[in-house]
């Protein structure tokens, strides 16, 4: 098998920068991988996720029943694993991906509490990885930064790229407990957290970049 890298955060957290930071590096050192975005919207895979997303089910996301929403998420995982992904994977590929499984360890678990919520951690990796047949991440990097100023970046690119925040995106009291469960799932699973911040301060993006880079370049060593 190959190995699977995996940046997770919540909406505004500065993730895509950091994804496609590593990506470029990765690139010019001649790394031989594949990266991949979730969920797919452009396929007909994420339909049900497009509709959720959209109010289609509820505009309040936190009535939308967990189990059901991660079942979304994870059939075009599924369908991409099959029809792009899996047999470079199989074959030993590096496969680097902007959110996977665990993003519904911080957006769908965020609906329970105390071991409702453990359980249903317990639950998603077993569904996922082994019923379903989809690969374990051999790293997920959780980029860890403070809940205002994600928002305050998400409402920034709203007004910049004139565009419309979804049922996740625009709430802020489900944001507010996506956070909170998001450092909960880290340390519940033991993903690697790399911070944005220092104190007060955010970090140069470069100087994350580089933690990140030594994380990611630690795990495809076998570290």
């Amino acid at each position: 098998m190959g190995k699977l890298i995996v940046f997770e955060g919540i909406d505004g957290s500065g993730k895509s920068t950091q994804f496609r930071l590593l990506c470029q590096r990765l690139r010019q050192e001649g790394t031989d991988f594949q990266n991949l975005t979730f969920p797919q919207y452009d396929e007909p895979s994420s339909t049900l996720i497009r509709m959720y997303l959209s109010g289609r089910f509820g505009e309040d996301p936190g009535r939308v029943n967990p189990y059901a929403a991660s079942s979304f998420f994870a059939a075009d995982r599924y369908a991409s694993y099959v029809s792009k992904w899996g047999a470079y994977y199989r074959d030993g590929g590096v496969i680097v991906t902007d959110r996977y499984t665990t993003s519904n360890a911080i957006h769908q678990a965020c609906k329970l509490t105390g071991e409702d919520r453990r359980e249903y951690f317990r639950w998603l990796y077993d569904y996922e990885f082994a019923r379903m047949g989809l690969p374990a991440p051999d790293l997920v990097i959780y980029l860890h930064t403070p809940l205002e100023v994600c928002i305050r970046r998400m409402r920034l690119r709203e007004q910049q790229t004139h565009t419309s925040a979804d049922i996740h995106e625009k709430n802020n009291d489900y944001l507010r407990t996506c956070y909170a469960c998001g450092l909960e799932a880290a340390a519940f699973y033991g993903w690697q957290v790399a911070e944005s911040m220092d104190g007060d301060r955010e970090r140069p993006v470069e100087q994350v970049a580089a933690q990140i880079y030594a994380m990611v370049r630690a795990a495809l060593n076998g570290a």
